[in-house]
């Protein structure tokens, strides 16, 4: 289990255009590596074009957002495009970061249980270690409670 103060496990996955990107590239950055279930949900929608709204924010913060979840790249694409979003989403359908990030819970919807990615936010500083870590997130606010952490 993923704790703060350890180094954020690294990867590589293919962004919306196959291009392949690691969390590595990112030194000297903070990151915000957030997962989420399903691109083009209700829920997702909504997280997502809260962070595109407060790019700026992150921006000044010297923080760069990036999604992962489940979904393929052409799946990335159709969610970025639709929704204009400004970050990195990366494909993850073999789960090396969702389970390196211990994402992958068991979910129950209406008395049916299943596996799934669990909402989670990872903050990670300039030198990849783990500042914050949010599980079970909830989507109202949730932009807001990451830039503050960041400023801290």
């Amino acid at each position: 289990m993923l704790s703060i103060g350890d180094p954020a496990p690294d990867f590589t996955l293919s962004d919306a255009d196959g291009n392949p990107v690691s969390l590595s590239d990112f030194k000297g950055q903070k990151v915000v590596l957030y997962f989420y279930p399903k691109d083009d949900t209700p829920g997702c929608t909504k997280e997502a074009c809260g962070f595109r709204d407060a790019q700026d924010d992150y921006m000044e913060a010297n923080a760069v957002v990036i999604g992962v979840s489940p979904d393929s790249e052409k799946s990335h694409q159709r969610f970025r495009d639709k929704y204009d979003l400004p970050f990195l989403l990366l494909a993850d359908p073999e789960r090396q970061a969702i389970e390196g990030y211990d994402v992958w819970k068991e979910k129950n919807m209406y008395g049916k249980k299943y596996m799934g990615v669990e909402r989670s936010t990872f903050i990670i500083d300039e030198d990849g270690i783990v500042l914050e870590i949010l599980r079970k997130v909830k989507v109202d606010g949730h932009v807001q409670l990451v830039l503050a952490s960041l400023s801290r």
